[in-house]
């Protein structure tokens, strides 16, 4: 018998996703609090302690999922929705911000995947969503958002969201890429991880790509993302006009009025 809740699933949308969970009776999948769009009548929600997974049973162990959670910035309570109807259920739920929802089969990929903290929306009941530490000293202190990373484990499907548009790439082995940290989305547990100083110090003041790249080694699969979350709110928070920032469509006089009619101007 399967260790992992054998869901059934359909993505809807384009630029703004979301996916539908068809649940047998009895069947769960489990998400961060937040993420759920809408269930119909015989799902039911509850709060777990701990990471979800069927492993990690008794207090102790519970115990010890949470904390993992808590390392990587998420909550100590997972949410699960079961279907206690006599029939077939579903549950959706929505993309945080533009981008593409990823589903996974674990099995597939050998059981494991490693993903950005912020990327998991959801998976089927007894995945594990842990944390995985890069040991590597480069990696731990210039990382940023690759250091502490999400496992994800077991034998089902799982379904992580990327911004902007998705690039999937198989690595052969000793294949490299070399990407910015914060488009790196996952990759499976063969694939190499570390951070690399981009060289010169002229690129590195004036080239605007950062101090470091996230460079990957195969063998094994990648997923790249072309809209990092932390990118995209760098952008609006500078064209915001309380940080300095304008809207150039609006500039000139007729913004100023225009700005002054709809109450953004004193």
């Amino acid at each position: 018998m399967p260790a992992m809740h054998e869901i059934d699933y359909r993505i809807f949308g384009d630029d703004m996703q979301f996916v539908e969970v068809e649940l047998d009776p009895q069947e769960a999948v489990v998400a961060e609090a937040g993420g759920m769009m809408y269930m119909e009548d015989g799902v039911q929600l509850s709060t777990i302690f701990g990471d979800g997974s069927q492993k990690n049973t008794g207090f102790v162990g519970a115990l010890m999922g949470a904390g993992k959670r808590l390392l990587t910035g998420e909550s100590l309570f997972m949410t699960v929705f079961q279907n206690q109807a006599p029939d077939k259920k579903k549950v959706a739920f929505g993309a945080p911000y533009p981008g593409k929802i990823i589903p996974v089969h674990l099995a597939e990929i050998g059981g494991t995947l490693i993903a950005q903290k912020d990327s998991f929306l959801c998976a089927a009941k007894g995945v594990s969503v842990g944390i995985a530490f890069n040991r590597k000293i480069g990696t731990g202190l210039f990382g940023g958002e690759g250091f502490i990373m999400q496992r994800l484990e077991g034998d089902g499907w799982a379904f992580i969201h990327a911004g902007g548009t998705l690039l999937q790439r198989d690595l052969k082995p000793g294949e490299g890429l070399r990407v910015d940290t914060g488009c790196v989305v996952a990759f499976t547990q063969g694939v190499e991880f570390d951070i690399q100083f981009v060289g010169g110090v002229k690129s590195a003041i004036f080239g605007g790509e950062g101090l470091f790249f996230a460079t990957l080694r195969g063998p094994g699969r990648v997923w790249l993302q072309s809209l990092p979350l932390s990118r995209l709110a760098d952008r609006i928070v500078a064209a915001s006009p309380r940080a300095g920032g304008g809207s150039r469509e609006e500039g000139g006089l007729l913004g100023g009025i225009g700005r002054m009619i709809g109450g953004d101007l004193s």
